[in-house]
């Protein structure tokens, strides 16, 4: 599988590490929404997205789109709570967000959601988790992201012209939260631009997709 990350200028360690959270910033999206970001919690991210390519088991899905079946444009890989995460820091990183939010949440965060973009033809169209318990009730997805930076884009369900946009990749953290899943939809779109690989891993509460 060939890949060409640009490492980052502010990442030049191989030592992969997780940061303190005590520096998240939250912004109000309204509806009873928020997101929490916090750039380059993971240190040595671009040797965590060389390991990930090389070691996950990526697979490639087609779904039907009307009358015709089209290929997911990303790869994809899911590990449920009982399976073990491709990379201890993985696993660090699922119990520091569980022990930061779980107050707020009530629960730990249990499952993780890769997300693998190769290229800037793979993307996300505009969704929410809206699979199981984020349907009906507050939940949070919090995404580690590794690799080059591509925009997530965050618009409200009900419309309007408010349109939010955060680029995430080289370990940065970003966490939706309150209503995020039911009243406001997010995507990565395809770029025309010139742009590395990323991917994302997301960690989810158990009932969340």
């Amino acid at each position: 599988m060939a890949v060409h990350l640009q490492g980052s200028l502010f990442d030049q360690t191989d030592e992969i590490r997780l940061g303190p959270l005590d520096g998240v910033r939250r912004t109000i999206l309204g509806d009873g929404a928020w997101i929490d970001a916090l750039p380059g919690w993971l240190g040595g991210a671009d040797a965590l997205f060389d390991e990930l390519v090389g070691t996950v088991p990526w697979r490639a899905e087609r779904r039907q789109m009307y009358e015709r079946e089209v290929a997911v444009p990303r790869l994809l890989a899911y590990y449920r709570e009982d399976d073990p995460l491709p990379h201890a820091v993985l696993d660090r990183a699922r119990a520091e967000l569980s022990r930061h939010y779980g107050d707020e949440l009530g629960e730990p965060f249990r499952t993780a959601g890769l997300c693998y973009y190769r290229d800037g033809h793979d993307s996300v169209a505009w969704h929410g988790d809206r699979i199981g318990r984020g349907a009906r009730q507050d939940t949070m997805v919090a995404i580690l992201s590794v690799g080059a930076p591509r925009d997530l884009v965050l618009r409200p369900r009900r419309g309007g012209r408010t349109l939010v946009r955060r680029p995430l990749g080289h370990g940065d953290l970003l966490v939706m939260g309150g209503s995020c899943q039911r009243t406001w939809e997010h995507a990565v779109p395809k770029t025309a631009r010139p742009v590395g690989p990323r991917i994302s891993i997301q960690f989810r509460p158990r009932g969340v997709r």
